[in-house]
């Protein structure tokens, strides 16, 4: 899915280092493989400079990476390539390279925006309750009832992505409608602005 939506004008895929450190972890688990090992090593000093630099404005984040992480990536890639001419074309540990250097342009995203994330770990979290309550959400019964039930589920994801307490946010934004909030102005009560709003009165 997330490669058909690349090839829309406009979106640039960034590719996930941690489901590419899991190949390398199955490997290493199953055949105790030097190279995934070391893939992993690799991999973790990455992660090492993330942990470092996490909450840091974007363009610090990217500073620090064209420093630190970019010379641990352009050797990365360079010894992947010369371990894959060594190993078995058919091992699991070719499929984890071939995985790895597959995806390069999208696992090399994080060099060129500070915004981006090294994983979609925090997404994959943030969409996990959906996943796991599929089966209990049968109750909306219809098309319509799934769709509300869609844009709830978004506003309180959303909500906690920002710091906001979904229900103290919900209860003030459906009385704010009943009491005739613009409908020109919902745009206010997006999470992010209501933070803003309700920081500024408070």
């Amino acid at each position: 899915g997330f490669e058909q939506l690349a090839d829309k004008e406009g979106i640039t895929l960034a590719a996930c280092w941690s489901h590419s450190r899991r190949k390398f972890y199955d490997v290493a688990e199953a055949t105790a493989s030097p190279v995934a090992t070391e893939a992993l090593r690799r991999i973790g000093e990455l992660y090492a400079i993330e942990a470092r630099i996490r909450g840091q404005s974007p363009d610090y984040r990217l500073a620090e990476r064209r420093t630190f992480s970019k010379p641990i990536v352009d050797a990365l890639n360079l010894w992947l390539d010369t371990q894959l001419r060594l190993v078995s074309g058919r091992s699991t540990l070719a499929d984890a390279i071939r995985y790895a250097l597959s995806r390069w342009h999208g696992l090399t995203r994080f060099l060129n925006d500070g915004r981006v994330e090294l994983d979609t770990n925090p997404v994959e979290r943030a969409i996990r309750p959906v996943t796991l309550g599929r089966k209990n959400h049968l109750f909306a019964g219809s098309d319509g009832g799934g769709q509300r039930w869609a844009v709830v589920s978004s506003l309180v994801t959303t909500c906690k992505l920002n710091d906001v307490e979904p229900y103290a946010y919900l209860r003030d934004v459906l009385q704010r409608m009943i009491d005739g909030h613009p409908v020109n102005r919902l745009d206010e009560l997006l999470p992010w602005s209501w933070k803003l709003a309700h920081h500024v009165k408070t």
